[in-house]
């Protein structure tokens, strides 16, 4: 029997980036935009707010860009400073590279293994899924998963009494299948 497995998001990730002011190196982002227009021409920000001083950095959404090109539904997102346009933004790579900035997803995101029916299998099929693309070490949510300690997991990948198509040992963003024999 298969296992259902969501790696999903508690809260947004903190933004990786240098503070001008106090150099934190750590943002947080509250879901607020700044939206300027000039003439035919708009812009749009999302707005940081510093860990170490609080001040505020703007993240470009996008520059110079013809009013007429930006979609009505987008723009309301952002006059209404939607959390969920929020967390899009800072998943999307083009806002990502354009702003040099990366993601921390440390303490933002948990396992649901819905339940302890797999804890007593002789062998456990798993399908883990991410509700967003957090880097999360397989090794680090099987270990969680079933309770058991990094190094006794790396003792079953050794063992190939731990197997997937993917490899264990990395980051991975995107869902995967494992098998685990006891």
């Amino acid at each position: 029997m298969l296992s259902d497995w969501v790696v999903m998001p508690t809260c947004l990730p903190l933004v990786r980036r240098r503070c001008h002011a106090c150099a934190s190196e750590r943002f947080r982002a509250n879901g607020k935009f700044r939206v300027n227009a000039n003439h035919k021409l708009i812009d749009a920000w999302l707005l940081v707010l510093c860990t170490g001083c609080g001040e505020t950095a703007k993240l470009t959404v996008f520059e110079r860009m013809n009013v007429r090109s930006v979609r009505p539904e987008l723009l309301d997102r952002l006059h209404d400073n939607d959390l969920g346009l929020t967390a899009e933004l800072l998943q999307d790579p083009v806002v990502r590279r354009r702003n040099r900035i990366a993601l921390d997803w440390n303490n933002a995101w948990r396992l649901d293994t819905g339940g302890s029916d797999h804890l007593d299998r002789e062998v456990a099929d798993v399908s883990v899924s991410f509700a967003a693309r957090i880097p999360v070490r397989p090794v680090r949510l099987i270990a969680e998963g079933f309770g058991l300690s990094r190094a006794e997991v790396e003792r079953l990948i050794t063992e190939e009494k731990l197997v997937s198509a993917v490899r264990l040992s990395g980051k991975v963003t995107g869902d995967f299948t494992f098998m685990l024999k006891r």
